[in-house]
């Protein structure tokens, strides 16, 4: 029988998980404390997970991870650290949700084995989670670019091109493949950004990225349709 526990439950999509997925065994930051070994053994003693899908960390404001680089090393880099160790140690099955930004975003339709360089601090933070996380075999890396429903910002940018997916969505597919290995891209059609926050809001404003922000960030679904036939 598959136990999965989640790290960092309050978060914003911890708490959608909870809404789609009672069965999972959820723990915040003050249960399990992914800066602490004795925290992260003391847990994985309890209740004898056989996966772990790791929410925890630093996210939003993306200025944080300028602002205040060793919280973002701490919580997003060291913290997977520890939690792959003690994973690794009893053979636990290791989820780790990692971002679309880990690639250059220039050319899009990026597959997961294409070249990696991350255009920002917060993804350079997760991509030094995934290192630890692909050299432990027993683990999947999902590359995601979600966002909460609805849309919360009051304009998008229209020439981005990303694959934004609904937190509801992700909740959905996860369950799908926990038992898959090694690294897959999640998110939606790929399209502008304005386009994808126009479906849910009519009033949405255009905007336009000036460099600040990729072009093309959009990622290759084969792989992950693959997975779950859809």
């Amino acid at each position: 029988m598959q136990k999965i526990l989640i790290t960092g439950s309050d978060g914003r999509f911890g708490r959608i998980l909870k809404k789609s997925n009672n069965r999972f065994i959820f723990t915040n930051k003050k249960q399990l404390n992914i800066l602490s070994t004795i925290s992260i053994s003391k847990n994985l003693k309890k209740y004898k997970p056989t996966h772990i899908l790791h929410l925890a960390g630093l996210s939003r404001p993306m200025s944080a991870h300028n602002k205040n680089i060793d919280k973002s090393i701490d919580l997003n880099i060291i913290g997977t650290c520890n939690l792959v160790k003690e994973a690794s140690k009893r053979k636990i099955k290791m989820i780790y949700l990692s971002t679309s930004y880990v690639y250059p975003g220039t050319k899009g339709n990026y597959k997961e084995e294409d070249a990696l360089k991350p255009w920002n601090n917060y993804a350079w933070s997760k991509l030094g989670g995934e290192c630890a996380v692909q050299m432990y075999k027993h683990s999947l890396v999902i590359r995601l670019c979600m966002t909460e429903k609805p849309f919360i910002h009051k304009k998008a940018y229209a020439n981005v091109k990303s694959n934004f997916i609904y937190q509801e969505d992700v909740a959905k597919i996860i369950p799908k493949i926990l038992n898959k290995k090694g690294v897959v891209n999640v998110g939606g059609p790929s399209q502008s950004i304005y386009k994808f926050a126009k479906k849910d809001n009519k009033n949405i404003k255009k905007k336009f990225s000036k460099g600040e922000f990729p072009k093309r960030i959009d990622m290759n679904l084969k792989k992950l349709k693959k997975m779950i036939r859809l």
